[in-house]
């Protein structure tokens, strides 16, 4: 596609790159003109973010204190309330630029998380970090019709055509604010607002009845009286410690592993590697990635509820044998980098290609341990404490593959087993009735843009 120089000219910081006018950008700039789109700067009253990045050396994050939201907690139309880190009160007052306000909008600006946008719904004030803008609206411009539209093809078409890639991709706040969105009839805000809202309902009850199966168990193993010692070390003879670990990292003898372990020993314990089948996938190096291909899963995709959708592709050709990596119904996707001991199991048979940081786990014997309960004892803190051990000790986390064939799994009885793999089934019901949801408000946001003509665009009811 050939560009005139004065096009490249109305591109707020003057782009020339081949990758800024690619077809579907030049189309998504041409049909948001057409219907008369107005910038985010005439939609809002204000936009921060964190402000000067040297304040990072002086937070001060502690164990329980104020919620401090960080890039991966923002998601597609909500915010993600598990693995959050938290702040001392004279680090919240010292980021008052960063403090987040029900109804704001928040968009992630950096990093592998750019692009996500999500709407602040609590009551309480929290603190972010510097990669999110706060997007505060005029009176009467629905926050969830905004977030979802950012979050359409149409919003991401913009963010990814603006978005830098230095060390990093990033997008600056004056670019944020040139992003164009169409008006909408109150119909169609109304219309959104409420399917997001209950969305996110569906969702928090989800995380209500995963909370609730994890409590079940830790109580059934009598767990729940287990607390992390303040001490950082204790003593050990170079028999108990190097001798037999090879480490000599004071983390790894921490007494809370000790007693960690020597409550393991009341229950019937088998290591991960006599349960489970191990397999590693492939990491082919972003020289490799493609626009158009199979879905590439990284670890920044996957948490414990699912995979978000992957904005990498692989080509179709990348292995001669590419079916044979694709993950089967029940395996278990576990992050072993980065973000160590995050297990997740499919729930179908599923054409993606997930990076060699996530290995593929596959139960051998399923009338001794269900899958589903196997996945809620790698995410409990009986696991997440053996892979803190193993993995600690470096900058980036990297648990080792033999380490993890040696974490111990407590196996209860298999109609304990079931109980609380009803309860946490139960929530992925819901969990999927919300992502229905997101991905039905989004839908119906595009074929209003698509369908209307110039001015607001209005609701176009889907056919089911």
């Amino acid at each position: 596609m050939e560009i005139n120089l004065s096009v490249c000219k109305e591109i707020i910081d003057f782009r020339i790159d081949a990758s800024t006018y690619t077809k579907e950008y030049v189309r998504t700039d041409k049909l948001l003109k057409k219907l008369q789109a107005k910038t985010i700067n005439d939609n809002m009253t204000d936009i921060q973010n964190f402000g000067a990045y040297s304040l990072c050396s002086y937070i001060n994050f502690v164990d329980d204190g104020i919620p401090f939201l960080m890039t991966q907690n923002v998601r597609h139309n909500y915010i993600d309330w598990n693995n959050i880190r938290y702040v001392d009160e004279a680090s919240h007052k010292m980021l008052y630029k960063s403090h987040c306000s029900e109804n704001q909008v928040l968009v992630t600006m950096a990093g592998e998380y750019l692009g996500r946008v999500a709407v602040y719904n609590k009551d309480f004030i929290c603190s972010s970090n510097q990669a999110i803008a706060k997007v505060t609206l005029k009176d009467g411009i629905s926050p969830y019709y905004f977030s979802t539209y950012l979050n359409s093809k149409y919003g991401q078409n913009q963010i990814n055509r603006f978005k830098t890639i230095t060390g990093q991709p990033n997008i600056n706040m004056s670019l944020i604010k040139a992003l164009m969105i169409p008006d909408a009839s109150k119909t169609l805000s109304d219309k959104i607002e409420s399917i997001v809202i209950s969305a996110n309902d569906s969702r928090q009850k989800a995380m209500e009845l995963f909370s609730e199966a994890e409590k079940n168990f830790i109580q059934i193993l009598s767990f729940d009286t287990f607390t992390d010692p303040k001490e950082v070390s204790t003593v050990k003879r170079f028999s108990e410690s190097f001798g037999i670990s090879g480490r000599i990292d004071a983390e790894y003898y921490q007494s809370k592993y000790d007693d960690l372990f020597n409550r393991l020993k009341a229950f019937n314990c088998k290591k991960l590697k006599k349960i489970v089948d191990i397999k590693k996938s492939i990491e082919p190096g972003s020289e490799f990635y493609v626009d158009d291909g199979i879905p590439f899963v990284r670890v920044s995709d996957i948490d414990k509820f699912g995979i978000s959708e992957p904005p990498i592709r692989l080509p179709n050709d990348i292995e001669k044998n590419v079916q044979l990596l694709f993950p089967k119904k029940n395996t278990i996707l576990l992050t072993k980098d980065g973000s160590c001991g995050i297990a997740y199991k499919m729930k179908e048979d599923s054409e993606v290609i997930t990076s060699s940081a996530i290995l593929h786990l596959t139960v051998k014997d399923v009338n001794e341990i269900l899958p589903d309960y196997l996945v809620l004892v790698i995410n409990s803190s009986i696991v997440r404490l053996q892979a803190e051990r193993d993995a600690g000790g470096s900058i980036i986390q990297h648990w080792k593959p033999s380490e993890i064939g040696e974490v111990l799994i407590p196996i209860i009885d298999i109609q304990m087993q079931k109980e609380l793999v009803a309860q946490i089934q139960e929530a992925f019901v819901l969990l999927k009735e919300s992502d229905i949801k997101l991905k039905k408000a989004i839908n119906i946001v595009e074929k209003a843009i698509e369908q209307s003509k110039p001015g607001a665009i209005e609701f176009f009811d889907l056919i089911e």
